[in-house]
């Protein structure tokens, strides 16, 4: 499984549950995917369709009931936590809704705050790259408090892209952007996608969005539709 050079991401009757009884909710029910290398996938649904579910258990903040998640061929959940969690800060990069900065360091500080935590050595030739490429030259020593969503959301980009990971898994990531600064965004992250050769998976309820995209996967009663 996973053999095949173009998928980089697998997902196995992947099965995840909340509750028992009545209360029952099947967050992911036996969903089986393949994700192919370098491109944008957006996942649609309705809210609690059990979109984030899918995204955390890809991203393995959380273990699933049943099923594997294979990255690069590697069953992501054959691993011991502390593998697991030096594997996610390789592999994958996460961008939130709610940027996730730490408020007492700047924007450089932030953005190779994920190499020191893996004791990785800061090549700043290539964060400057992706400074200048997500527009913040001008804002490095800036502290979060002083810059605007979309600026935040911008350094949340370049922290997510700083380590190179293979799959990057972003979960509504302009939810709290205007309209304008969100296309702004997405373009910019899709680009930079495109750029440094990863891939590209993001939870959106903005049509618009979900139209920029190479795929689009629709979740439904935990269900993967595509």
């Amino acid at each position: 499984m996973g053999k095949e050079t173009n998928t980089i991401l697998e997902l196995e009757d992947l099965v995840k549950y909340y509750g028992r009884g009545e209360n029952l909710v099947k967050a992911v029910d036996h969903t089986s995917l393949k994700i192919e290398r370098g491109k944008f996938t957006a996942i649609v649904g309705r809210s609690g369709s059990g979109k984030s579910t899918l995204l955390h258990l890809i991203g393995g903040l959380d273990r699933p009931d049943k099923g594997r998640v294979l990255i690069e061929g590697k069953d992501i959940f054959s691993l011991k936590s502390d593998s697991l969690a030096q594997f996610r800060r390789k592999k994958i990069g996460f961008i939130f809704q709610d940027y996730n900065l730490i408020p007492s360091l700047n924007v450089w500080e932030n953005i190779v705050l994920p190499l020191g935590l893996d004791n990785r050595k800061v090549n700043r030739q290539e964060v400057e790259q992706i400074v200048e490429k997500i527009g913040l030259t001008d804002k490095k020593s800036a502290m979060p408090n002083a810059l605007s969503g979309g600026q935040k959301q911008r350094t949340a980009i370049a922290r997510a892209l700083v380590t190179k990971p293979a799959i990057i898994l972003a979960d509504e990531p302009t939810g709290n952007l205007d309209s304008q600064t969100e296309l702004e965004v997405i373009s910019l992250l899709k680009s930079c996608v495109q750029d440094f050769g990863q891939t590209l998976m993001m939870i959106t309820h903005d049509e618009t969005i979900a139209q920029m995209a190479d795929r689009v996967i629709i979740v439904e009663d935990g269900r993967a539709i595509t």
